[in-house]
């Protein structure tokens, strides 16, 4: 699978010396009946690995297959260096990671060169300015497309500094909620740094049953939604499937806990990602269950099988498959 390729040219049909894109491209419309369809845009991490500003890399991919929300993913704002080892990058052939195909975070102790890198990224959060994220929320919102949450890695190592950047990030590109793969542990810890900030933040869960301290059973996010009236929960459908739980029966039960739900397909008892309609997860079940209920709640697309095409072409089919499920 080769990733896709994007150009000065290409930007130039789409942004015509300055003009915004949605001007030159039409206003992207992507609510199917009733139901807000986005993207997770780690579905586009590629756009680390080719030349050329990563935004614009995914604005791009997303103004190709016409997809109006985002979820963005913190280390496509980052220095593309500081993510060339990321156990969730994509190989320089474009393959997915095993890190990706079971959505298994990388546990154990860090070597010497991951410390480095950690180091570098906590300076990274630290020291940039604002302006920055300003600066990305305006390009977004040129191409016609709303950033709705900001994906924010928040580890147990991470210092109340960096918590407080997260949140500060948040605002300025004018997301309603930060996403977080977190623990209990931290989850509780910095309590008193959301109720300062009074920003949203919806926990992501995985499918570790083995460590009680992640996120990953309707008991882990209860307890989550104890702790604090700003946290909620980013449900992700497919490693919910993966961990032997109903997103239908969850999300029926626990919708206005919900903020937005990642779109994937995987198969039981902890198997792989796989393309959308080959798994074990609901997902027409899902997206009936939004449309007949009108739950004010974004369904974002998420990329992480090891599929044929490009990120942009696998997107557009799994948008496809959404469609059709929504018909």
């Amino acid at each position: 699978m080769m990733g896709f390729m994007y150009s000065r040219r290409d930007f130039g049909k789409l942004a015509l010396a300055g003009l915004p894109y949605r001007l030159a491209a039409g206003k992207i419309n992507s609510t199917v009946s009733g139901v807000r369809i986005g993207v997770q845009t780690y579905s586009f991490r590629n756009v680390l690995r080719q030349q050329g500003n990563p935004v614009d890399g995914i604005i791009m991919a997303m103004t190709q297959v016409g997809l109006a929300e985002c979820e963005i993913f913190e280390p496509e704002l980052q220095p593309s260096a500081l993510s060339a080892n990321a156990p969730w990058a994509v190989t320089a052939e474009g393959k997915v990671s095993e890190a990706s195909l079971f959505g298994r975070p990388p546990t154990g102790k860090p070597s010497p060169a991951q410390l480095a890198n950690r180091e570098e990224v906590r300076q990274w959060r630290i020291n940039t300015s604002m302006d920055y994220f300003v600066g990305v929320r305006k390009k977004f919102a040129a191409a016609g497309i709303e950033i709705f949450a900001f994906y924010y890695i928040l580890k147990d190592d991470c210092t109340d500094a960096e918590v407080e950047r997260g949140l500060e990030m948040t605002k300025a590109l004018g997301a309603k909620v930060m996403t977080t793969s977190a623990t209990l542990t931290l989850a509780r810890r910095i309590v008193p740094l959301v109720a300062k900030h009074q920003v949203l933040v919806a926990m992501h869960g995985h499918s570790n049953l083995a460590d009680p301290n992640q996120f990953a059973t309707p008991d882990s996010f209860a307890q989550a939604v104890a702790m604090s009236n700003q946290y909620r929960v980013n449900l992700d459908i497919g490693h919910f499937v993966a961990s032997g739980f109903d997103p239908v029966a969850y999300i029926r039960e626990h919708h206005d806990w919900i903020t937005n739900i990642h779109i994937k397909d995987r198969k039981k008892n902890d198997g792989p990602n796989v393309p959308f309609g080959k798994g074990d997860t609901p997902i027409k079940d899902v997206l009936q269950l939004l449309k007949a209920k009108r739950y004010p709640i974004p369904a974002m697309i998420e990329y992480e099988y090891d599929g044929a095409g490009t990120p942009v072409e696998e997107v557009r089919n799994s948008y496809e498959f959404v469609k059709a499920a929504l018909a």
